[in-house]
């Protein structure tokens, strides 16, 4: 699955491989207005299910409350983020495995801190920073699941974005593929238009 990055504006460059050009997209455009991606992922394209969703969470999550946002549902990938003050940082997409949905989100938990730490050994300057960050918080637990794609019936996003903590499910059109989605979740802090954020921010030490 690939992070899609929506220009600057999410977040910051995604580990993902880049996308096909017959990639699902889930998640706003750049330059969509909030209300209006809000507005359009109340409607679920016609067709049956299951197949894929993604749950967006109006806050980043630890592995446990991020699973419990999507009980009931079979998590197949998550979109890590560490939300670092006005400094962009990486939306890391990981396959989670066929075990429990708390324990494949620490598994890819890990996996994530792992690539944000060879990043930070592969790269110079500022992105080495934020990715040396990145991969201490990521190991250490912290706060950091963004959004989970997962796979169930249509019929059941109205359950799943009624929860507390969502703040957007949209539902992939029938047919869609897990191994050929965009995905760029929405940030907590686009409230207006989905654009960049701010990256003019001191970078915390690991």
């Amino acid at each position: 699955m690939t992070a899609w990055v929506a220009g600057s504006g999410s977040s910051g460059p995604s580990d993902g491989v880049p996308g096909s050009t017959d990639a699902t997209r889930l998640g706003p455009a750049p330059g969509e207005s909030v209300a209006g991606y809000l507005a359009r992922t109340r409607d679920v394209p016609p067709g049956p299910g299951p197949r894929p969703v993604l749950v967006t969470f109006a806050a980043e999550q630890d592995v446990a409350g991020a699973a419990a946002l999507v009980a009931g549902a079979t998590p197949r990938e998550a979109v890590f983020r560490v939300p670092l003050p006005r400094v962009q940082t990486a939306l890391r997409t990981v396959t989670l495995g066929p075990v429990a949905p708390a324990e494949a989100l620490r598994l890819a938990e890990a996996q994530a801190a792992n690539r944000a730490g060879e990043q930070a050994r592969t790269t110079a300057g500022r992105p080495a920073a934020i990715a040396a960050t990145e991969s201490a918080r990521l190991a250490a637990g912290c706060a950091c699941v963004l959004a989970v794609v997962v796979e169930t019936d249509p019929a059941t996003a109205p359950a799943l974005a009624a929860r507390p903590g969502v703040r957007a499910v949209e539902v992939a059109p029938a047919g869609a593929r897990f191994a050929a989605l965009a995905v760029s979740p929405l940030l907590p802090e686009q409230t207006g238009t989905v654009g960049p954020v701010p990256d003019d921010g001191p970078v915390p030490p690991p």
